[in-house]
């Protein structure tokens, strides 16, 4: 990963902050785990609001993802790092809306009859996207690049 000029703390906040969006969409796999581990809720209680407006707004997530993609990733005036950063949330938000298909056209048809397989997808998805997400932020608030594999790399192709 080629390193570009430093970053300020505001920069590691708005870097940090576009997580937010694959952690949203994160929250529709996460219903089975937190059921059985209610403590893992407190993650979304700061969330709650976005939460409340990103589900019960149809289109939400495709605006945001749109809104990022072309108004940050493809904004050449914006720091690399933030545009690294906004890429990389973007593309773990792909795999889960992709996820999201996979459960509900393959695993709803197995969850009827073999509901461990259905919820084991979910929370793997959910803990995967919970793990890379807070990964990121931590490593952007330091103003450090979070080396995800493929994504990473994916998200640096894009954002030369």
């Amino acid at each position: 990963m080629a390193w570009r000029g430093s970053t300020d703390a505001k920069d590691r906040i708005f870097a940090a902050l576009v997580y937010l969006l694959p952690l949203l969409e994160a929250y529709r796999f996460s219903v089975s785990l937190l059921r059985v581990i209610p403590f893992l809720s407190i993650i979304y209680v700061p969330l709650q609001p976005l939460l409340t407006l990103y589900l019960g707004f149809p289109f939400a997530g495709i605006i945001i993802f749109f809104a990022l993609f072309l108004g940050v990733v493809r904004n050449e005036r914006i720091k690399h790092f933030i545009r690294f950063n906004a890429m990389q949330a973007i593309l773990i938000d792909i795999l889960l809306v992709l996820c999201g298909l996979v459960d509900r056209f393959i695993m709803g048809g197995i969850s009827s009859f073999l509901p461990l397989i259905s919820e084991t997808f979910s929370n793997v998805v959910f803990l995967a996207t919970l793990a890379a997400c807070f990964y990121a932020i931590v490593r952007s608030i330091l103003g450090k690049y979070a080396e995800i594999p493929t994504i990473s790399q994916a998200a640096y192709s894009q954002v030369r």
